[in-house]
């Protein structure tokens, strides 16, 4: 076998491995693992979208939202994904010319941004190294600067986790960054990656809008997006002169008329999809989701540094406070083709890792290790990134597989 440390030049496809055998181990920050509950939830014919026991159940997922989210506001559903979430967060609140900050922490806070800017909105960027939180001296002294002007900044956009860099931002801490700041701008915040995997209170910290989506966390499949808002972001989407875009407003999704609470007919396979994950949820309680999603986490942490001891290979986010509890960003020298080392390992040992996006593309893949995970998987997919690393003359310190097998043990006893 040719062990020139080339990756452009060596043998990475799953042909080389033999046949595949066995379930592929899905370890992508999105879509997650599906429960078997809940694929046999939705293993069942389509009901007419006004069945009482369909309405009862969906209603009942609505209602379950304010305690995923620890909000006794409003919840309203789509059939879309986070970036549906994203626009209609907007379209209800930002007029054309409402100025927005936001503080970068990776693609996802620009994705954010660039959305906004589309529809609008002029953006004032806050600068930030996609390895490191919110820069929350930054926050303050910008919005200190902008409450004199007659047109204040409307709303602070800031994302929990970026997906891409794995970069956790403190939440509760920007929302007194604002008030210390004596601004009145909204808070709106992305909580895609990062919701049923650290804790979230949206009412306690003072968050007017949430963000999420179904396929992630909440392990349900994709398809469903979710606002979460609070009354002073009802209040101001109700005078807002945000040009109307009927399937995203709330204004038409507020009532007692079920059918319109989704702007037509209900996605019933995700909802009934849904209803099951969050029964898992709250079977297991919150607080243990938020345990075991911080008990993997330190194993891929505790991995992750083990391997860096080679100098090839770092964490992405250096500071541990700021690490994600659902996805891990892993840097690794750009003289390695990650993109042909991850394909080996999806149809070789048969796991699916997340590529590198944006400034990190060809230079980082992503491990997810959020929603229906066990130690198990876990540990079968860093043992075959080794694999992988050693396949393709990789140089990472060894001891890795173990190193999270301390961590996990540690944590269980």
């Amino acid at each position: 076998m040719d062990r020139s440390k080339d990756t452009k030049r060596k043998s990475g496809h799953g042909s080389a491995c033999g046949p595949r055998y066995g379930r592929n181990v899905l370890m992508t920050p999105g879509p997650t693992n599906l429960p078997d509950r809940v694929l046999a939830a939705m293993n069942r014919p389509a009901v007419d979208l006004l069945d009482p026991e369909f309405v009862a159940l969906a209603e009942s997922t609505i209602e379950d939202m304010k305690r995923i989210f620890k909000t006794e506001s409003h919840i309203f559903m789509y059939a879309a994904n986070g970036h549906g979430a994203w626009e209609a967060a907007l379209s209800n609140l930002i007029g054309i010319g409402d100025r927005l900050l936001v503080p970068h922490t990776g693609v996802f806070s620009k994705a954010w941004a660039e959305m906004a800017r589309r529809l609008g909105a002029e953006i004032e960027e806050i600068a930030g190294d996609g390895r490191s939180a919110i820069d929350l001296d930054a926050v303050e002294k910008r919005l200190r600067a902008d409450r004199e002007r007659h047109d204040p900044i409307r709303a602070v956009l800031a994302v929990q986790t970026d997906t891409a860099t794995s970069v956790t931002s403190d939440i509760a801490a920007l929302r007194q960054t604002i008030d210390a700041a004596g601004h009145p701008a909204l808070l709106l915040v992305d909580v895609v990656a990062s919701l049923c995997t650290v804790d979230f209170r949206m009412d306690e910290w003072g968050v007017d809008v949430a963000i999420a989506g179904s396929q992630k966390g909440l392990m349900a499949p994709p398809g469903l997006a979710f606002t979460a808002v609070g009354e002073r972001a009802i209040e101001v989407g109700g005078r807002s002169d945000a040009p109307r875009r009927a399937y995203w407003d709330w204004q038409v999704r507020t009532g007692d008329e079920f059918y319109m609470k989704f702007c037509g007919t209900p996605p019933e396979h995700l909802i009934w999809g849904l209803r099951e994950g969050l029964n898992i949820l709250f079977e297991e309680g919150l607080d243990g989701v938020f345990a075991r999603h911080l008990r993997m986490a330190r194993a891929v942490h505790g991995a992750v540094e083990r391997w860096a001891s080679s100098g090839s290979i770092e964490l992405n986010v250096p500071l541990p406070h700021q690490r994600s509890n659902a996805v891990t960003t892993i840097r690794i020298d750009p003289d390695f083709d990650i993109d042909r080392i991850r394909q080996w390992v999806r149809d070789g040992p048969g796991v699916s890792l997340g590529s590198g996006l944006g400034p990190l593309e060809g230079r980082a893949f992503r491990i997810g290790h959020m929603g229906w995970v066990n130690e198990a998987m876990l540990l079968g997919a860093l043992g075959s990134i080794e694999l992988a690393f050693q396949h393709f003359d990789v140089p990472y310190g060894k001891g890795g597989v173990e190193a999270a097998i301390d961590s996990l043990g540690f944590d269980l006893r």
